[in-house]
């Protein structure tokens, strides 16, 4: 009634059910109420009516389905990005080493109890780990976008990967330029002129790098920097079509001109010939004409307006020069100049040119202000260098003879990572995707939420590297909705997250086999020379943790740690080679008597290249550890002149990915084994072997180290050997003298047992009467100590072994029969037995 007279609209017996406070979906989720009514006459309803109030969440327009870490995770992760930040480094000071447990306690119990509200997840629940191997990964496998019922006509979403930070660019292989120009399919003749430094290529040495190995080896010019590329690297006829590929990072600089490449005048002038410098963010190139008969203005400048010069990030430039066109290709597209000046071919001269990176060489320049002294060890007392570049490049190289299509461009500017997405069947139709040209974005674009959602939860990362890059790639999803009237009705916040690209299992490369041998001089001095890895073998291998086996753990008994999940296990790979290097220990190469050789077909074969010079030899290319070794087994050492040679140590070492991995240092020592002429003595003895002056006679096989006689030969022996030959004799005078010891001790034993004999026949002499002579004594103990003399003798003397006991009884009578005879006589004189009282 109350109702009625309030509000005359409203039918009989209407009620009215508001709010006092503002609704919270976290707080209570379903209010339920009793309603009953009474009449005008205070009379109550027969039944109850039971009404239920639903609180729904605030509706925003968002991606849902961005999945989080796992908690441990997630509360690991966010304490250890504290204590990056230097947060909450005092909580491992004295004793507040508890506060970090209660900081991870209150993380874990924040986001279990509201994890919409808990501060710990801020930023954090949006990584995405991939690790190195498995293939493609999606990124949002139940992705939805919530529009909140709004009526949709369209979406466009544009998912961006940042990889600006990781390499040039983006993941791709850091092989050397040249080799990544072979692996794209590009012709021979390629010349890399920022090489990594090694024995044969050493110009950039003085540079300053990136010094990492994970990424591609890039140089860095500040403006004071500059090199001289050794004379005869390069051989440009510019008559003949060339191509100049160059990565670059430039940003906004000076007016003035800044030179990446230059090919001047050596001497006298100050002549350019070509080059290619920036200049107020445009890229020019310099090309001026050799002299002809014509003496006619030319196109000698070509200009490109372009902002990828100066936004300081990379780009892949490539010149195709085939005159008088010039193409420019940036990050694969082609460009046209928009400016080209002409100018009169050069003078004739005969001047040499000098080619430079990073400024250009004058001679007498006189602009002090914008040029630097080079050191006199390597331009001269005149010459300057000017035009000085200010940023990074790498993989600069140069081609003469044909120009590098537009396969062989897009194959090296592509990256080895990016997205992927691969739609399904039933959905194909209905969305269009597109992608940039190195897949660092893609836009996708629909007007069915269904078929969109699927298309976004296809979308995947892939890296295709063996080894790639670690760190971390930021994704960016942007989202445009439509409604019917083609405006943005709704607006749904950007989503991020990252994906996580773990540390690669790195492998390590190990060279093993013979590592010291002797050779005769002979073979060192044959057309085959000596080999030195025969038996080479590289292999790699790779270390990871692997969860233990429950029955192993259950055989291994109680008293093992429990708290141990994990065993360490060596597995072994494949991969390929980039370099390997073979240097020279000690004294270097001597070129008129010696040097390393290599059968170059072999190598032609595995499109492998070599390069030497007098510290050893260099193989490049990227190939199989397996074609590596086969080359490696083909090194060959000569030596023309092995007279004052004993021996040659060499060094072998191979990496992969320009230096990423190294395998270690295997060394080889060979040994020359020199033959000397046969020398006459006066007598049979044995003699030393003549050191001095040692004859060789090639005439003498010691193939397999065996002399055949050592009467006619003597060896000159290197330290082990003399080694040897000490130990042998050494242990040949133990032997001999063992053998003189073992032969006295039987004696003696012998001569104990005859005298045992003796006193086992004493006589009885109880009933004799015996005359002894006076003298007796005396003689008895002289003879004592002649037989006490004996004995000494015969214990400490030397006898001879081919001397029988029947030729030493024989020389004895023989030498001494007389005086025994005497000394016999007057023994039985002196003993005679007195028997006057016996009884017969």
């Amino acid at each position: 009634c109350d109702a009625k007279e309030k509000n005359k609209r409203l039918p009989p017996f209407s009620c009215f059910i508001k709010n006092t406070e503002k609704l919270s979906y976290g707080k209570e989720r379903m209010y339920k109420l009793t309603v009953t009514a009474y009449d005008c006459g205070k009379n109550r309803a027969s039944e109850d009516v039971l009404v239920k109030i639903s609180v729904k969440p605030t509706c925003k327009p968002s991606w849902q389905g961005i999945e989080a870490l796992p908690l441990p995770s997630l509360c690991n992760e966010i304490f250890l990005n504290l204590v990056n930040r230097s947060e909450v480094k005092y909580l491992f000071m004295g004793d507040y080493h508890y506060q970090a447990l209660y900081l991870l306690f209150t993380c874990v119990q924040s986001t279990l109890v509201s994890p919409l509200r808990s501060p710990f997840l801020q930023g954090f629940n949006k990584r995405i780990e991939y690790e190195p191997g498995t293939g493609s990964l999606a990124l949002f496998p139940s992705m939805h976008l919530e529009t909140c019922d709004e009526p949709i006509t369209s979406i466009r979403a544009s998912i961006e990967l940042e990889t600006n930070h990781i390499g040039k660019g983006c993941d791709r292989d850091t092989y050397s330029e040249k080799s990544l120009h072979k692996l794209c399919g590009a012709s021979s003749g390629t010349v890399e002129l920022l090489p990594a430094p090694s024995s044969s290529a050493n110009w950039t040495v003085g540079l300053p790098t990136d010094n990492g190995h994970d990424s591609d080896q890039v140089f860095e010019f500040n403006g004071t920097q500059a090199i001289k590329v050794p004379d005869g690297t390069v051989s440009t006829n510019l008559k003949e079509p060339f191509t100049i590929s160059v990565w670059m990072r430039h940003g906004p600089g000076a007016h003035e001109k800044e030179t990446i490449l230059c090919n001047s005048d050596k001497t006298d002038m100050n002549r350019h010939h070509y080059s290619l410098y920036v200049h107020n963010c445009r890229l020019i190139f310099l090309l001026r004409q050799d002299p002809s008969e014509a003496e006619n203005y030319k196109p000698a400048e070509f200009h490109w307006k372009l902002d990828q010069v100066c936004d300081k990030e990379w780009h892949h430039y490539v010149l195709n020069v085939e005159f008088p066109t010039v193409s420019m290709f940036v990050d694969g597209t082609v460009f046209e100049p928009f400016l080209v000046t002409e100018d009169y071919p050069l003078h004739p001269s005969k001047i040499e040119t000098q080619l430079t990176i990073g400024a250009c060489w004058q001679d007498n320049s006189g602009h002090d202000n914008d040029t630097e002294t080079v050191s006199e060890s390597t331009s001269g007392a005149n010459a300057r260098m000017a035009q000085f570049f200010r940023g990074n490049l790498a993989g600069l190289i140069i081609r003469s003879g044909k120009l590098e299509n537009k396969k062989v461009i897009d194959c090296l500017y592509t990256c080895k990572e990016g997205l992927d997405v691969q739609l399904p069947e039933e959905v194909a139709s209905a969305v269009k995707v597109e992608f940039n040209p190195n897949q660092s974005s893609l836009t996708v674009e629909g007007d069915d939420i269904d078929a969109f959602d699927k298309v976004m939860q296809h979308i995947s990362y892939l890296n295709s590297r063996q080894f790639p890059t670690p760190g971390i790639r930021h994704l960016r999803i942007s989202t445009t909705v439509k409604c019917f009237n083609e405006e943005a009705c709704v607006s749904v916040p950007d989503a991020e997250g990252y994906v996580m690209v773990l540390q690669p299992e790195e492998p390590k490369i190990s060279l093993s086999g013979i590592d010291h041998f002797a050779r005769s001089a002979a073979e060192f001095e044959s057309q085959e020379g000596v080999t030195l890895f025969p038996e080479l073998r590289i292999v790699s291998t790779i270390t990871r943790e692997v969860e233990a086996d429950a029955e192993s753990e259950a055989a291994e008994g109680a008293d093992d740690d429990p708290t141990v999940q994990e065993t360490v296990v060596s597995e072994e790979i494949m991969h390929n080679l980039d370099t390997c290097e073979v240097t020279v220990v000690g004294d270097e190469l001597d070129g008129e008597h010696e040097s390393l050789e290599v059968d170059i077909s072999q190598l032609q074969q595995r499109a492998l290249e070599m390069s030497s010079s007098n510290l050893g030899l260099v193989i490049t290319g990227v190939n199989t550890m397996a074609n590596y070794e086969q080359v490696l087994h083909l090194i060959r050492y000569k030596n023309w002149h092995t007279e004052a040679l004993f021996d040659r140590k060499f060094k072998l070492v191979c990496s992969e990915l320009n230096g990423r991995y190294i395998s270690n240092d295997f060394k080889v020592e060979v040994n020359v084994i020199h033959t000397a002429s046969p020398v006459e003595h006066a007598n049979n003895a044995m003699v030393q072997p003549n050191f001095i002056n040692p004859v060789h006679h090639a005439s003498v096989d010691l193939s397999g180290h065996n002399l055949v006689n050592a009467h006619q030969a003597s060896v000159v022996p290197s330290a082990a050997t003399i080694v040897i030959v000490v130990c042998v004799s050494f242990l040949v005078f133990m032997i001999i003298l063992g053998v003189f010891r073992i032969r006295a001790a039987h004696q003696r034993t012998m001569r104990d047992q005859e005298n045992g004999k003796e006193n086992e026949m004493d006589w009885d002499d109880s009933a004799l009467t015996i005359t002894v002579n006076p003298m007796e004594t005396y003689e008895d103990q002289h003879s004592s100590e002649e037989e006490e003399e004996e004995e000494e003798e015969s214990e400490d003397g030397e006898e001879e072994d081919d001397i029988t006991s029947a030729e030493s009884e024989s020389s004895e009578d023989e030498e001494g029969g007389e005086p025994e005879d005497q000394q016999g006589a007057s023994r039985q004189q002196q003993l005679e037995w007195d028997d006057s009282t016996l009884t017969y």
